[in-house]
C-alpha cells in the first residue's frame, strides 16, 4: 500500500511525483482502500504547496482513468463548452441550439445547482418532463439526429473526482487553483469531445475573485488539455453582477428563450453570442466575424429557437414554457433614491435565491423552480426614484418580504 504521507512530504519538498504515485493513491482512495482521513495529506499537501503542470497532468489523468470515458469518434467533431459557474449564467441553454443549428456538434453534459450557483439541469428541468438523466448512447443519437443534446453528468464520468470534491468541501479545500484545474478537467477529458471551450469567470459573483486568477486557472486547464491532445479555448468573463436579468430555475430558463426569440439583451446575451461564435470559429475553422454573423441569423431568423424546441420535445420536455410571459411578482422593490447603480453583492444574490429553495442545499431537498427574482439594472445604469429594481417571486408573502429585505442590501446606487 502507498504511503500518502510520504507522498504529502515529497510535494512539501517540491520532490516530485510519478505518473505511478499519483494514480495509486487516487486509485486507493476511489475504491475505499484507504479512508479520508488516511488522504487527506496527500489533498492538503497539493493545497498548500504547488505541484508541477506534469504532476498536475497527472492527477487529472488518473482522475479520468477513475471511470467510464466517452467515445465520441462516430460524431468526428464534437464542441464542449464550460462555465466555472456564476449567478444568472444560463449560456449553455442558449449555445448548445445555436451551435446544433449551425452544424457544430455539442454534447453537453451539466451539472446541478450548487451552492450560490444555478446548475443548467435544475434550469432544463422547468420545461416539464425533460429528461436530463438519459442513456450515453441515447444523447449521442440525438446529436446525430439533432446536433446538440443537454443532459446530466453521468455518475460513471471521473468518479474519483466526485469524491475527491466532497473532501475538499467538508475539510475547506476548495478553492486552490490546481485543485479547480484537475477537477473540471477530468469531467471534460472523460465527455470525449475534441474542442473544449472553457468560459473562466472572475468577480464577487464567481469562484474565481479577479482577472489575474482566472487568467493563471485558464493557463493551467489550458496545459492540460495540450497535454492530453486536445485544442482548448479560454474565455476570461467578468461576473461582478448577475449575468442575464432574472436568477432561479424557471426565469433563467425564460429569459434564454426570450434571448433566442431576439426579445431580451443582457450580458446574457452578448456572452452567449461570443461564446458559440468561438465554437462555431474553431469547429469550422473559420473566422471569427464569419461565425458571429452565422450565429445572429439562426437567432434572428429563429432556427435556434426553433431547435431548442426540437431538443426539448426529443427529451420528453413539455414546450409550454416557450408560450408563456412574465407573472406578476410576489413583491417589487423600488429604488428610494435617484442615482446610478455602482455595485451588486452579486455571490449574496446568488445564495437569497438559493434558500428560496431554487438549489437543492441538501440531498433530499426538492427544486422550487418557479421561485427567483428578475432585476432590471446593470452596472452604470441610471436609476429614479419609485423605479422597480427587483421583482420577487416566491412561494408566500412572507418570504417574498424576507428576501425583499435582504436584497435591498446586495445593491448600492450613488
Amino acid at each position: 500500500m502507498i504511503d500518502i504521507n510520504k507522498l504529502a512530504e515529497k510535494i512539501k519538498n517540491k520532490v516530485a511525483l510519478t505518473k505511478i504515485e499519483i494514480y495509486e493513491a487516487v486509485e486507493n482512495y476511489t475504491k475505499n482502500r484507504i479512508s479520508d482521513e488516511q488522504f487527506l495529506p496527500f489533498i492538503k499537501a497539493i493545497y498548500e504547496y504547488d505541484i508541477s503542470d506534469k504532476e498536475l497532468y497527472y492527477l487529472t489523468m488518473a482522475m479520468l482513468d477513475s471511470g467510464e470515458k466517452l467515445d465520441l469518434t462516430n460524431l468526428k467533431s464534437v464542441v464542449d463548452k464550460h462555465s466555472t459557474g456564476g449567478v444568472s449564467d444560463t449560456t449553455t441553454i442558449i449555445i448548445v441550439p445555436i451551435c446544433a443549428s449551425l452544424n457544430t456538434k455539442m454534447l453537453k453534459l451539466s451539472g446541478r445547482g450548487l451552492g450560490f450557483t444555478g446548475g443548467t439541469c435544475d434550469k432544463l428541468e422547468s420545461f416539464k418532463g425533460y429528461k436530463t438523466d438519459i442513456d450515453i448512447q441515447k444523447a449521442i443519437q440525438l446529436v446525430q439526429q439533432n446536433g446538440g443534446c443537454m443532459l446530466t453528468t453521468s455518475k460513471e464520468l471521473a468518479p474519483a473526482d466526485k469524491k475527491i470534491y466532497a473532501l475538499r468541501n467538508k475539510t475547506g479545500l476548495v478553492d486552490n487553483i490546481n485543485l479547480i484545474a484537475s477537477s473540471i478537467m477530468s469531467k471534460k477529458l472523460a465527455c470525449g469531445a475534441n474542442i473544449i471551450v472553457l468560459d473562466v469567470k472572475y468577480g464577487n459573483g464567481a469562484f474565481m475573485p479577479d482577472k489575474k486568477s482566472a487568467k493563471i486557472l485558464g493557463k493551467k486547464m489550458q496545459k492540460i488539455g495540450k497535454y492530453a491532445n486536445k485544442k482548448v479555448k479560454i474565455v476570461l468573463g467578468k461576473m461582478n453582477q448577475p449575468l442575464g436579468f432574472n436568477v432561479g430555475p424557471k426565469l433563467e430558463t425564460m429569459e434564454a428563450i426570450n434571448i433566442l426569440k431576439g426579445k431580451e439583451k443582457s450580458n446574457l446575451y452578448y456572452d452567449s453570442i461570443k461564446l458559440a461564435s468561438i465554437c462555431v470559429s474553431l469547429d469550422k475553422h473559420i473566422p471569427y466575424f464569419v461565425a458571429k454573423h452565422k450565429v445572429k441569423k439562426v437567432i434572428k431568423n429563429q432556427t435556434a429557437l426553433n431547435k431548442l424546441k426540437t431538443m426539448v420535445s426529443c427529451q420528453d420536455g413539455s414546450l409550454d414554457l416557450f408560450n408563456q410571459e412574465y407573472k406578476t411578482p410576489t413583491l417589487v422593490i423600488k429604488s428610494n433614491k435617484n442615482g446610478k447603480v455602482v455595485f451588486f453583492n452579486t455571490k449574496e444574490i446568488g445564495n437569497i435565491v438559493a434558500q428560496m429553495g431554487t438549489v437543492k442545499l441538501e440531498e433530499n431537498d426538492t427544486i422550487n423552480y418557479d421561485n427567483g427574482i428578475r432585476t432590471f439594472h446593470k452596472i452604470g445604469n441610471k436609476v429614479k426614484t419609485n423605479e422597480p429594481i427587483f421583482y420577487i417571486y416566491a412561494s408566500s408573502k412572507s418570504m417574498a418580504k424576507e428576501v425583499g429585505n435582504k436584497l435591498k442590501k446586495c445593491i448600492e446606487i450613488k
